[in-house]
């Protein structure tokens, strides 16, 4: 079903074996070391800006899920355009990126630390997807739900959107959703402006 590349393949993995060693080794204490933590609790370290990526709630199957379901249908388009290095680049990139917009958000508009984990790949997800968009933005994207076709370009919009929503209910976690979306906007303009040589 799907044609998984490398990078994918081995962030599958790591994402996978995480999870398993939250669901089945509680006492390691996996979530809280590596979830990344309000920028104003006792307990944010700087390294958890690049863990948290790697962690899903151990107590939603669909978190993990949907996000290495749509890192499998996207990420290996954009790997086999790039290459890897540049992909697993971008990957990074945006996901730190969408943990420090997170962490701009509660530092700047919260007026109090809370003590919720922020965890997830969803940041870079996100930004896997603006990239598509951007690159892509007429290929037709199947969807499971509704099962209907979409243009690439309208399902980042619509995503985006969605995210955009959200935020204003007060989801702060959604910030890192449109991090990701931000960040990946901008690296892709930079990566234009310096030549073909990126592409």
């Amino acid at each position: 079903m799907f044609n998984l590349s490398p990078v994918v393949k081995n962030l599958l993995m790591i994402n996978a074996v995480v999870f398993l060693l939250q669901v089945i080794l509680p006492g390691m204490h996996v979530t809280e070391y590596l979830s990344l933590w309000n920028v104003r609790s006792d307990y944010f370290q700087p390294y958890q800006l690049f863990t948290y990526m790697f962690v899903h709630s151990p107590n939603s199957f669909t978190h993990i899920f949907f996000n290495m379901l749509m890192l499998s249908f996207t990420g290996p388009i954009l790997e086999t355009f790039w290459g890897s290095r540049r992909f697993l680049m971008f990957y990074i990139i945006t996901g730190v990126g969408a943990g420090v917009f997170n962490v701009a958000v509660d530092y700047f508009f919260m007026e109090q630390a809370t003590y919720g984990l922020m965890m997830g790949a969803s940041g870079a997800i996100y930004g896997i997807l603006m990239g598509f968009g951007m690159l892509f933005p007429n290929m037709e994207v199947q969807l499971l739900i509704p099962p209907i076709p979409i243009k690439a370009k309208y399902l980042v919009f619509f995503l985006g959107g969605l995210t955009f929503v959200m935020d204003r209910s007060g989801s702060v976690a959604h910030f890192a959703h449109l991090g990701g979306i931000v960040v990946a906007f901008i690296v892709i303009k930079i990566w234009r402006s310096q030549g073909s040589s990126f592409y």
